[in-house]
């Protein structure tokens, strides 16, 4: 793996099931978590994919269950997206026609860097560096997409 993946239909590429590992990273305590679990970005009611993560977040030495649902709608082109909360509020653009893409989340007073990299068809990452008067955070997270045949794309 190398350089990026240009994805010329970004909800095709992300459509099933993905394996997910996540770090997190305090900068300002120096404590660092992990996320271990699953993303199926599958069909909903409306257009696009729902996303539904689900699995294990452990900080502090304390393991709970934790999971997300976003609402990836179709965007300007087929290679772009728009990600919206589950109550419709939007979260935040994500165009891959060249495999990277930067993006921002102002939240209250604290601001979402986002940065999207797909390395090939079974693997894509993502990076948020959260910024604000109480957070200094950066999270990392690596997708691998499970295979028809029930083993990962590794």
């Amino acid at each position: 793996m190398g350089g990026f993946w240009p994805v010329a239909e970004v909800l095709t590429y992300l459509a099933g099931s993905w394996r997910v590992e996540r770090s997190v990273r305090d900068l300002a305590s120096g404590d660092a978590g992990r996320f271990s679990g699953t993303t199926v970005f599958g069909p909903w009611d409306g257009e696009g994919l729902l996303h539904q993560e689900s699995g294990t977040f452990t900080w502090q030495g304390v393991a709970r269950p934790a999971e997300r649902t976003l609402r990836f709608l179709p965007g300007t082109s087929p290679a772009a997206v728009e990600v919206r909360f589950t109550d419709g509020r939007f979260f935040h653009d994500l165009d891959l026609t060249s495999g990277h893409h930067v993006t921002d989340h102002p939240c209250a007073a604290d601001l979402y860097r986002g940065e999207f990299t797909v390395l090939d068809d079974h693997h894509w990452r993502t990076v948020w560096r959260v910024g604000g008067p109480a957070k200094d955070l950066v999270l990392t997270t690596a997708y691998t997409r499970d295979t028809p045949d029930g083993s990962r794309g590794d």
